[in-house]
């Protein structure tokens, strides 16, 4: 059940910054060693790729519509990272064990990245870049945290996961109201009254 949990973390953060998960996940069994986290991840061939794509990521994502762009092209990225994580984490790709925990990795990133990708829509529409600063920080500090305390406390980490997946999948359905309100609001709306 452990493993699980681990996997739905990983899966989680995969989809918020898959390789910020990698990074993580590599950084923690070279310094650690630990049982969880199979050693093709602490690789210095993997840590400088995922820790190359990590830079480029960190950038864009603080660029408004630059992001959005971004995590167009992140739709397969994501969850095929968090499938490959978790069969990683699982440690049998030929077994059931290992197709479960890829679809719980990917499902999972999936769920996230679409509320990441939906939310930042949503912030785009503000003309200042700060919140898409603060926006993808937030993310960043989530992905290391949830991650680093998965290592240890795989359950606790899943249920925290599971509450800001949740979280967020009831903001995305928010947003998508308000959006779907004033795209009615707009289209409604006389021509001839407008002041313009």
């Amino acid at each position: 059940m452990g493993a699980l949990a681990f996997v739905f973390s990983s899966g989680w953060a995969s989809g918020l910054n898959c390789y910020l998960v990698v990074l993580v996940l590599g950084i923690a069994d070279r310094v650690h060693d630990t049982d969880q986290v199979p050693n093709v991840l602490q690789r210095w061939d993997v840590l400088g790729v995922a820790a190359a794509l990590y830079a480029m990521e960190f950038v864009a994502d603080k660029i408004p519509y630059v992001d959005s762009t971004w995590d167009a092209v992140s739709t397969a990225i994501r969850p095929t990272a968090g499938a490959v994580v978790g069969v990683l984490l699982a440690g049998q790709a030929d077994s059931l064990n290992g197709a479960v925990a890829a679809v719980v990795g990917g499902g999972s990133a999936l769920l996230s990245h679409a509320v990441k990708a939906g939310t930042r829509l949503a912030i785009n529409s503000s003309p200042e870049p700060v919140t898409n600063i603060g926006a993808s920080i937030t993310e960043d500090l989530l992905v290391v945290g949830v991650v680093w305390f998965a290592i240890q406390h795989p359950e606790a980490a899943a249920a925290i996961a599971a509450l800001l997946l949740a979280a967020g999948l009831v903001l995305l359905y928010a947003l998508a109201r308000l959006v779907r309100r004033g795209w009615r609001r707009w289209k409604g709306r006389d021509p001839a009254l407008d002041p313009a």
